[in-house]
């Protein structure tokens, strides 16, 4: 005997390709952090920054980071380059790992490219741990680690 009710046909999903979508991105990290922390029983911790700015309140330099559990991962680090030559860069990044510290981390890690600083984080003690090629003009993405002392 054929079927004689009505069929309710699902919506049918809709793939979109656009640009910039912070509500998108907002939403998932929110679903990302949820899955992550319920993978590993580790808490995401805050988002923090250091920044030195010069007498005329301009930005010397600075650094953002953000904690998983024990580990740091280091976002971005930029020093003006008419101030790179004073020390700054490692200024900071000591404030960070020491920040880090403070927030229960025992290790740091950083990515930087062939034409950046990895030289910088490795005077630093830093340990390249893996490189990814493919980066315009011929570099290379190079992963960094250090472990804190605690």
């Amino acid at each position: 005997m054929p079927y004689s009710g009505s069929v309710t046909a699902e919506p049918s999903p809709i793939l979109t390709v656009g640009g910039d979508d912070r509500e998108l991105e907002q939403r998932l990290d929110r679903e990302l952090t949820a899955f992550n922390e319920a993978a590993t029983g580790a808490i995401y911790g805050d988002s923090f920054s250091v920044k030195v700015v010069d007498d005329d309140g301009e930005l010397v330099g600075g650094l953002t980071a953000w904690t998983w559990g024990t580990q740091c991962v280091i976002s971005l680090l930029w020093v003006r380059e008419d101030s790179r030559a004073h020390g700054w860069g490692g200024e900071i990044l000591k404030a960070a790992e020491l920040e880090a510290g403070r927030r229960g981390c025992d290790q740091v890690v950083v990515s930087s490219y062939t034409f950046q600083a990895p030289g910088f984080y490795q005077r630093n003690g830093y340990a390249e741990i893996s490189r990814v090629p493919g980066v315009p003009g011929g570099h290379e993405d190079v992963y960094l680690f250090k472990r804190l002392e605690t």
